[in-house]
């Protein structure tokens, strides 16, 4: 429940996790305006996570559990898959719920897109393969997705400053998607052991496409948000070209990424030379196979 007697609160997002807020001509902003843009960016990161989980995940988890998802799985990995459609749709809920009681607070308006730019990089990847093959690659961003468990997401929470509501909800996911992660690690050797030979290349090759469509940043979005600050168009694109050009978001991805590329190197697709170039052309390490696969 937020409390709009907290006094202690000044930070509704930790700013060193807002890559925009870093940036001289947004932390030259008017207090206000800079307010509202961690503001916008809680905004942005809960309206993410119900629509990952209720869009995506959630139907990948009761196909498991309700065995639409045509792959032989011990019954207790159906039980748990049942568990977390469970989590995703509380994770919904709060962050939902939370998004309205910050409305009510603050009275800033969200200024979101219709949907998270991820779905529609989603919707355009599915469109370009062939229909057979959709139900898998919505099975491999599941994985993909779940196995990107951010480091930001687990510093958060100790975040002194941070309203409590905010700082709550984001602990008690995190302490979720760490068993997520761990079930979904698992799923992907039974799913990957059922599959013929063609179609896990096929499978692999799209890998480094789908963590792309998770962690890029949604900068349509963000540059019109930045225009409604005041900023003009050339400041705007001064502020998305240096703050997402260059190498940054590469190195991003790349550190975020690792556990994932871990997780399917340990399947041996390294050894494709194909496989191996299309990784490496995104700037993944494909070095990790030999490393320790460990749960999170």
């Amino acid at each position: 429940m937020v409390d709009g007697d907290d006094s202690s609160v000044t930070s509704f997002f930790p700013a060193t996790l807002v890559p925009i807020a870093r940036h001289p001509l947004v932390g030259g902003l008017r207090p206000d305006l800079y307010e509202q843009v961690l503001v916008q960016h809680l905004y942005r990161y809960l309206d993410f996570t119900a629509k990952l989980e209720y869009l995506v995940v959630n139907r990948a988890a009761l196909g498991i559990a309700h065995g639409s998802v045509d792959l032989d799985l011990p019954e207790e990995m159906r039980l748990d898959a049942l568990k977390i459609y469970c989590d995703e749709a509380y994770h919904t809920l709060m962050s939902v719920d939370l998004l309205q009681q910050i409305v009510a607070r603050t009275g800033i308006e969200p200024q979101l897109p219709e949907e998270p730019y991820f779905l529609h990089r989603l919707a355009t990847l599915r469109e370009s393969v062939d229909a057979p093959l959709r139900p898998l690659l919505d099975l491999l961003f599941v994985i993909v997705s779940e196995t990107l468990i951010s480091g930001n997401l687990s510093a958060i929470p100790r975040e002194d400053d941070l309203l409590p509501a905010v700082r709550d909800t984001i602990r008690d996911h995190a302490t979720d998607e760490g068993r997520h992660h761990t079930y979904f690690a698992i799923f992907l050797r039974h799913l990957w052991g059922q599959l013929d030979e063609r179609t896990r290349r096929w499978a692999a090759l799209r890998v480094p496409q789908l963590i792309h469509i998770f962690l890029a940043p949604d900068t349509p979005s963000i540059r019109a948000e930045l225009r409604g600050y005041g900023l003009s168009r050339d400041e705007s694109e001064q502020v998305l070209a240096e703050v997402f050009g260059g190498d940054t978001v590469r190195q991003y991805t790349r550190s975020s990424a690792q556990q994932t590329v871990r997780h399917f190197a340990a399947l041996g697709i390294m050894d494709d030379p194909e496989i191996r170039e299309a990784f490496e052309r995104e700037g993944f390490d494909t070095d990790l196979a030999a490393t320790e696969v460990r749960a999170v």
